[in-house]
Formats: C-alpha cells, structure tokens, sequence
C-alpha cells in the first residue's frame, strides 16, 4: 500500500476558493496605510544599476547632504542682513 503524501500547511495552492477564507475580502484593505507611512522609495533602473545595496544608496544620499550643506554660503543683501543661498 502507498503512503498519500500530505500537503503542507506552509505551500502555496495553485488556487484558491472564497471559502478557504474566514472573513470577508476586502479590496485594498492595507493601501491607504501604505501611502500615507510607507518609506518604500523606486529608482529609476538607470540609477539602481550604478548601486549594489541599500547601503551604497544611503552613503551616497548622505555624502551629498553633507556636500550641499558645506556649500551654502552667506550673501549680503543690500539692506545689510544675511540670507543663505545654494551654490548652483
């Protein structure tokens, strides 16, 4: 006699019934949550070729904050108070 090989709890079926569900379905029901705390940010295929990892991404944002903050300079206005200008 054959052992019947079970299903695992954990596999994936190739399809799925409404009545394999214990509560009604619900569309979206996470989308609004998503937009408003997500930090979840897509580059362009262009700049996520030139970036390994997460890493290289993040020291790379944060060597030019460091850049643009070093370059803000004081300009003198004409009624002799400071304003702080980016370098173009």
């Amino acid at each position: 006699m054959k052992k019947v090989k079970e299903i695992e709890k954990d596999e994936l079926r190739a399809e799925y019934k409404r009545s394999d569900f214990p509560g009604p379905l619900v569309r979206g029901k996470y989308a609004k949550r998503m937009s408003e705390s997500s930090n979840v940010i897509v580059l362009k295929p262009e700049v996520s070729e030139v970036f390994p990892n997460e890493e290289a991404v993040n020291a790379a944002l944060l060597s030019l904050i460091k850049l643009a903050k070093k370059t803000v300079r004081p300009i003198k206005r004409s009624t002799g108070r400071s304003k702080k200008v980016h370098a173009a």
